[in-house]
């Protein structure tokens, strides 16, 4: 059966800055078609250097959309076109535009901001834009100003502006404050779908997927790998005797001497019940078996205890490396061939047998 890949937050991210990117297309041709279609209303009523300079804005928007289309680099894209906007704002605020309405654009800026930047970065460009307005409202005479604006027109330029910066930056706050909340969720639930929930380890379906990569590995550049299916012994006996909680805890702390024992490449899982299987990445047989038998001897000399009482564990364990086996499933059932015989020949033993296991190793009662 075919396993449907869980999103993940990077996926999620990604989607997201394909969405972003898809949407400064949008308003990059939007763009377009606004200062083509205002430059036409402002040539026919006899304003040509306003249309033209409008037209000429149109180059800039061109070769922005170009770059993107050749690079696919989102962050210049975005610099990009934030800079011609910021440009052309700064012209209209300073000319007027038509009849003095060129700061009304100055309202696109703060949604546009907030959503294509970060929440301090939106404020302090908009900062800029506040301090840009003040100076030409209050310097009319400066070089390149020649815009007249009505004090009624400043105040409610400045009031209205302001109340539309902070509900966009509330509304930005609480749709960031979501999606960190949404992706929390998500590696949560991406982190539960992969691990067992007791013991920590990986969980078998998760084990499952990574046999798979380490084989399709195995098959593409020859590196070799081991697996080692463990068991713990009489573990009924525990439940039995000791009650689920002191199963729990045995659980749990072979977990944590198994985390000790391997490396950082190797993964553990709880297989199903008191199995265990561990995958042993660039690992040839005989180093599996060395490892296991390290495990197998510090379950040995650990005490397992509950309540005061001092429970006898042991583990059997079945190792078999990919150069016996021609699929996985032929691996996996070798490891439990071996497994079996560890049992049958007394547990608390490594198969196949490795010289350096004690001679006098007895089962456990």
């Amino acid at each position: 059966m075919t396993e449907h890949a869980q999103p993940t937050p990077a996926m999620s991210s990604e989607h997201e800055a394909r969405q972003v990117s898809r949407l400064l297309t949008g308003l990059s041709a939007m763009a377009l078609v606004c200062l083509t279609g205002i430059g036409i209303k402002a040539w026919y009523s006899e304003h040509y250097f306003h249309a033209w300079i409008l037209w000429l804005f149109n180059v800039p928007v061109l070769a922005n959309m170009a770059w993107f289309a050749w690079t696919r680099n989102r962050e210049i894209q975005k610099t990009g076109l934030l800079t011609v906007v910021a440009l052309l704002f700064t012209y209209l605020i300073a000319s007027g535009g038509e009849s003095s309405t060129g700061p009304l654009w100055f309202y696109v800026l703060p949604p546009l901001l907030f959503f294509l930047t970060s929440l301090k970065g939106g404020v302090a460009i908009l900062l800029f834009c506040y301090l840009l307005a003040i100076v030409v409202f209050q310097f009319p005479d400066l070089p390149g100003v020649s815009a007249q604006y009505s004090t009624d027109f400043k105040i409610r330029f400045f009031v209205t502006l302001t109340f539309e910066a902070i509900f966009c930056f509330v509304l930005e706050a609480g749709r960031l404050k979501a999606r960190t909340k949404l992706e929390a969720f998500a590696r949560a639930h991406e982190h539960a779908a992969r691990t067992d929930e007791l013991t920590g380890l990986a969980n078998r379906r998760e084990m499952q997927n990574r046999l798979n990569a380490e084989y399709l590995r195995f098959q593409r550049s020859g590196h070799h790998f081991s697996v080692a299916l463990i068991d713990l012994d009489l573990f009924k006996q525990i439940n039995d005797n000791y009650g689920h909680d002191a199963g729990d805890i045995v659980l749990q702390r072979f977990a944590d001497l198994t985390r000790g024992i391997i490396r950082q490449t190797d993964v553990a899982a709880r297989w199903g019940g008191e199995e265990f299987l561990l995958l042993l990445p660039d690992t040839t047989l005989l180093q599996a078996l060395a490892l296991a038998e390290r495990l197998r001897s510090e379950v040995a000399r650990t005490e397992f205890r509950h309540q005061d009482a001092l429970m006898p564990v042991t583990i059997s364990a079945g190792v078999c490396s990919i150069s016996k086996a021609g699929s996985v499933d032929e691996l996996l059932k070798l490891a439990d061939i071996q497994l079996y015989s560890a049992k049958q020949d007394g547990r608390n033993r490594i198969a196949p047998r490795v010289r350096s296991q004690d001679a006098d190793t007895t089962p456990s009662a």
